[in-house]
C-alpha cells in the first residue's frame, strides 16, 4: 500500500519534488498541464451552456491524479489507453488546447476522430494514445495488447490505462488484468476513483473499500494514493513504472479523487449527491493544493504563476477562436478509416 498523504509531505519536506527526482522547471510544467486540463474544461462548459456546442465531459477535480501519472512515463516512447475523462493525460503527452476544442467542436480537423466521435474520444497513433471508444471498459484490453505487442517486440515500453471504478464492474477489467498478471504485461492499471459511475456510488457496486485490493487475485501488486495529491500520484506512478519496465508485471493504482462537475452536461447531480460532498472536496482541489505546496518551497513565485495564468489564458482563447470558425467534416469524410479506401491508380 501507499504511504498515507501526510506521510509522503512529512517525507519530502519543502523540497518533496526534488526528493522524487523532479526539477523545479518540471514541478512547474506538471503545474503548467494541470492548469491547462483545467481552462480547457472551463470554456468548454462555458461554451455549452451558451448553447455553442453540445456535449461535456469533464476534468475537473481529477487533474492531479491525471498530470502526475502521466508524468512517470516516457511521452512518444511508453503508450497511455486514456477514458474519456483525461484530458490531464492526453495534454501531458502531447495534444493541445486546439486539439481539445476541434474536439470539443466536432470539427474537421479533430486530430482524434475527424469530428465523428463524442469529446473525449481521445487518440493519436503519433502520440501513442489509444484510440478509446464509448463501451466501458475496453481500453483495458486494448492497453494489455498494446503491452502484449512490446514484449513480443523485446521493448521495454510501458502503457499506462486508466479507467473509473465503475469500469471495474465490467468483464473487461477482469480479462485485462487477469492476461496481463498471467504473461507478467508492462502495462500500470490506474483507476481514478471519483466515487461514483455517473449516479451510482461506489457502496452499490463492490463490497469492497479499496478497489486496489483486487490486484492480489491477479498476482501483482495493488496501490491506494491519494488522488488529489499530484506529487503522491507521481511517486507511486514512477515505482510501477519502472517495475513494468523490469519486467515484473502490471500494478494496480487506486487514485481517491472526486469529480467537481456533473458526470456529464447532460448529468443532474444534484439527484444523487448533496451539495455539502461537493463543497468539501472543492476544498481538497489538487490544483490549488499543489500550488500551495509550490510556493511553499519557493518554486512558484508571483511572476512565475502569472506567466503561466498569461500561457494558459492565450492557448484558450486562440485553440477557441480557431476552432469555432474551423469547417466541419463532409459527407465524404464519414467512411475514412471505416471502409477500405481505395487507391488512385
Amino acid at each position: 500500500m501507499a504511504l498515507k498523504t501526510t506521510e509522503v509531505e512529512a517525507k519530502g519536506g519543502p523540497s518533496r519534488h526534488r526528493s522524487l527526482g523532479l526539477s523545479d522547471e518540471q514541478a512547474l510544467r506538471i503545474y503548467e498541464v494541470m492548469r491547462l486540463a483545467r481552462a480547457v474544461d472551463e470554456r468548454m462548459w462555458l461554451i455549452n451552456r451558451q448553447g455553442r456546442a453540445p456535449f461535456v465531459i469533464s476534468c475537473q477535480g481529477q487533474e492531479g491524479a491525471q498530470v502526475g501519472t502521466a508524468a512517470a512515463l516516457r511521452p512518444g516512447y511508453d503508450w497511455v489507453a486514456p477514458y474519456y475523462r483525461d484530458a490531464g493525460v492526453v495534454l501531458w503527452f502531447g495534444m493541445t488546447a486546439r486539439d481539445q476544442m476541434l474536439s470539443f467542436f466536432a470539427r474537421r480537423e479533430d486530430p482524434n476522430s475527424g469530428g465523428r466521435q463524442m469529446p473525449g474520444h481521445f487518440g493519436s497513433r503519433r502520440l501513442h494514445i489509444v484510440t478509446g471508444g464509448s463501451p466501458v471498459a475496453t481500453q483495458l484490453l486494448h492497453a494489455a495488447g498494446v503491452a502484449l505487442a512490446s514484449k513480443q517486440r523485446h521493448e521495454d515500453a510501458v502503457t499506462n490505462v486508466y479507467f473509473g471504478e465503475g469500469s471495474a464492474s465490467q468483464g473487461d477489467t477482469h480479462e485485462a488484468m487477469n492476461f496481463a498478471g498471467i504473461h507478467k504485461l508492462a502495462v500500470v492499471f490506474i483507476c481514478e476513483n471519483n466515487g461514483y459511475a455517473i449516479s451510482v456510488p461506489q457502496s452499490r457496486q463492490m463490497a469492497i473499500a479499496n478497489l486496489a485490493d483486487r490486484a492480489a487475485g491477479y498476482g501483482f501488486p495493488g496501490v491506494v494514493v491519494d488522488g488529489n495529491d499530484v506529487l503522491a500520484c507521481y511517486e507511486v506512478a514512477r515505482q510501477a513504472v519502472e517495475r513494468a519496465r523490469r519486467g515484473e508485471g502490471p500494478t494496480l493504482i487506486e487514485a481517491k479523487t472526486y469529480r467537481f462537475t456533473a458526470h456529464s452536461s447532460d448529468d443532474d447531480d444534484k439527484r444523487y449527491r448533496q451539495a455539502e460532498e461537493v463543497a468539501i472536496w472543492r476544498q481538497k482541489d489538487p490544483i490549488q493544493r499543489y500550488a500551495r505546496y509550490l510556493r511553499d518551497a519557493g518554486t512558484l513565485t508571483d511572476e512565475r504563476e502569472a506567466e503561466i495564468t498569461e500561457r494558459v489564458t492565450v492557448q484558450v482563447d486562440e485553440a477557441t477562436e480557431y476552432a469555432e470558425q474551423a469547417p466541419d467534416p463532409t459527407p465524404d469524410d464519414l467512411t475514412t478509416f471505416v471502409y477500405k479506401q481505395e487507391l488512385p491508380s
